[in-house]
């Protein structure tokens, strides 16, 4: 299944049914009068968040989402019948924006949350509605009001507790495959990775959720390689691994500035999430070797970098518990944090 986290939708809603005019017409009955029933309501259009889906794929073949009209009044006071609702099934994560796609509708993070987009329009009164002690034969009724119309964006955020950040070939995805199910595209060159990925991990009977974003390069933030569009998906990690390649050839110490000055150019608080940092690919490494590019990372990120390889399993372990201990921190910190007390109005 291809991987899409943007997609532009239209949805309507429907029209109401109109009223009818009609009178009573049976024989023996002297006086009938007016009997037209009311038109029916138009289809409302709801976005639901849904299990077992990851991607909005379903919405790049399909773009027009329009609600039934409600069914028109009938003789013999018959209210016609309501028109079906349109349900859009997304996945948790989803943000739905208006068409300038800066404006936030709603932020679907729960399975089983519903959010009225359109509501459809209300049926018409037949004649007799109208009927009265001075109109006793009235010969109008009201048209259904129309359904509404807009242009939407949905936009995928994936929900995970920890991401993997870093330059292209920093060993994300292999990492990510060592320690999860997750089967990624790895590969000895740049930008092996095109989408996002999204792995399970599971370590001293603890899982987590942890997401692979293809890599960042200098100027990302201003649309260079791949953009840094794929950052929205770790904006939900509670933290950040950060990989920097030691068998490259580029200085460890510069690779890990120019992530961060795209995390930040970013913003969304991402410089601000805990962060582990690592030397990844030290398998090729010798010892004086490592030491080097340590020290010139260490004097970068202002911490010791671990020294990490996912082909040999050196410190895999010990990274995935350090990032346990962050993602309990947090929860712990945010569970702590206290509700700002609720200012009374003023009082003469």
């Amino acid at each position: 299944m291809k991987f899409l986290d943007q997609a532009k939708v239209y949805v309507r809603s429907g029209n109401g049914g109109a009223g009818c005019v009609s009178f009573r017409r049976e024989k023996y009955i002297e006086y009938g009068g007016p009997d037209g029933g009311d038109g029916g309501k138009g289809g409302d259009v709801i976005i639901e968040c849904v299990d077992g889906l990851n991607t909005l794929i379903d919405y790049r073949y399909k773009q027009h989402f329009k609600a039934e009209t409600g069914i028109h009044g009938m003789g013999r006071n018959r209210t016609g019948a309501h028109g079906g609702d349109v349900v859009l099934k997304v996945p948790v994560g989803t943000q739905v924006f208006e068409e300038d796609n800066e404006t936030l509708i709603a932020d679907l993070t729960e399975i089983g949350q519903k959010v009225l987009l359109l509501k459809g329009g209300n049926g018409g009164f037949g004649n007799a509605h109208f009927k009265s002690s001075v109109n006793q034969a009235p010969r109008r009724a009201n048209p259904g009001l129309e359904g509404e119309e807009k242009w939407i964006w949905l936009r995928l955020k994936l929900i995970a507790d920890a991401g993997l950040v870093g330059l292209p070939n920093a060993g994300k995805s292999t990492f990510l495959a060592t320690v999860s199910a997750a089967k990624p595209k790895i590969a000895d060159y740049p930008f092996t990775t095109i989408h996002p990925n999204l792995g399970i991990v599971q370590i001293d009977g603890r899982s987590f959720a942890m997401a692979d974003i293809p890599g960042l390069i200098e100027g990302a933030h201003e649309g260079t390689g791949l953009g840094d569009r794929f950052l929205g998906h770790v904006e939900r990690t509670r933290v950040l691994l950060h990989l920097v390649d030691g068998s490259g050839q580029e200085d460890p110490g510069e690779a890990y500035r120019i992530v961060r000055g795209e995390l930040e150019a970013y913003g969304a608080g991402l410089t601000e999430k805990p962060e582990i940092v690592a030397l990844s690919k030290c398998d090729a490494l010798n010892e004086d070797l490592i030491a080097e590019k340590a020290a010139s990372l260490e004097e970068a990120c202002g911490q010791k970098p671990l020294i990490l390889s996912s082909a040999s399993g050196l410190n895999v372990d010990r990274a995935l518990r350090m990032i346990v201990r962050a993602i309990d921190k947090d929860k712990e910190d945010e569970a702590n944090q206290v509700p700002a007390p609720e200012q009374e109005g003023w009082h003469p």
